[in-house]
C-alpha cells in the first residue's frame, strides 16, 4: 500500500508485530487448510494455491515445522475444518473505502460481528461491489532496506527480470508489483537471488486513496482496523485510507 502509505496498511495488515505473531500464523495455517482441501493436494507443485500461501507464510517467518504440521493437519483423514471465504466490502469514516476478506466456519458469527464494527465506529457495510471496483488485485511483494544495503536500481532490475510488473520505494522499503498469478514465481525467484521479505501475497490494492483530517474519524478509522484485524475469521483487510 511512495507517498499513499502503504507499507504502514501492509504493516497493519499483517500483524507483524511481535506480540501478533501467533495470531497471524493462525490465520495463515487456516489458509494453508482451505488451500490443501480446494486444491486437492499437499504438494505446492500440484497447488498453485498453495504455493502462494507458503510464499505469504515465509514472508511472515512461520516456521517450516510449522508449515508442514498444517499441511499434514489438512491431509488426515480426521481433520473436519470446513471454512468458506466470505468478502464483506463498505464504508469506514468519511467515506474511505474497506475490503474485509473472512474465512468462516459460520457466516451467521462473523457477518453479525463484521457489520458491529463498521456501525460503532461510523462507517456501513455495503452491497458486493460496492467499493471493489476501485481495488486492483496484485501480487505485492515488501522488501525492507532499512540497513540500506541495497541498491534501488539493483532491486529493480532483479524484479522485472523475475518478472514483476512495476517497483514504487517509499523511505526505506521496495515494494514491487506483479500479475495475481505471477506473485508466487517472482518471489521465488527473488527468494533465490538472496533477498528477504517483510511480506509477500496476492493483495486488493486501491486506485486511489482518502486523506482523514477529522481526529475523531482518525481514531474511529484506526479502532475500526484494529478490532476487525482481531476477528479470528478475518485474514485481510483493504482500505484505501492514505495513513501518515
Amino acid at each position: 500500500m511512495s507517498g499513499h502509505s502503504k507499507w504502514h496498511n501492509i504493516q497493519k495488515t499483517k500483524g507483524a508485530a511481535d506480540a501478533k505473531r501467533s495470531a497471524a500464523f493462525t490465520k495463515i495455517a487456516k489458509e494453508i487448510i482451505v488451500a490443501v482441501k480446494q486444491g486437492g493436494s499437499g504438494d505446492p507443485a500440484n497447488n498453485s494455491r498453495l504455493a502462494t500461501v507458503i510464499v505469504k507464510a515465509k514472508a511472515a517467518n512461520m516456521p517450516n515445522d510449522n508449515i508442514k504440521r498444517t499441511i499434514a493437519k489438512a491431509l488426515g483423514s480426521g481433520n473436519a475444518d470446513s471454512y468458506e471465504s466470505v468478502t464483506y466490502e463498505g464504508y469506514g469514516p468519511s467515506g474511505v473505502a474497506v475490503i474485509v476478506e473472512a474465512l468462516t466456519d459460520n457466516r451467521n458469527r462473523t457477518a453479525p460481528a463484521v457489520r458491529h464494527l463498521f456501525d460503532k465506529y461510523g462507517g456501513n457495510l455495503g452491497a458486493t461491489g460496492c467499493v471493489s471496483w476501485n481495488f486492483s488485485q496484485k501480487g505485492v511483494i515488501v522488501i525492507n532496506n532499512e540497513d540500506e544495503d541495497l541498491d534501488e536500481e539493483t532491486v529493480m532490475m532483479d524484479a522485472l527480470e523475475a518478472g514483476a510488473t512495476d517497483m514504487e520505494t517509499e523511505d526505506d522499503v521496495f515494494t514491487v508489483y506483479t500479475e495475481p498469478d505471477a506473485c508466487t514465481a517472482v518471489a521465488e525467484a527473488l527468494e533465490k537471488a538472496g533477498y528477504v521479505f517483510e511480506s509477500a501475497q496476492v493483495e486488493m490494492v486501491p486506485n486511489d486513496y482518502i486523506k482523514l483530517t477529522d481526529e475523531k474519524d482518525i481514531q474511529n478509522m484506526e479502532k475500526m482496523l484494529d478490532l476487525l484485524e482481531e476477528d479470528e475469521d478475518v485474514q485481510n483487510v483493504w482500505h484505501n485510507w492514505e495513513q501518515e
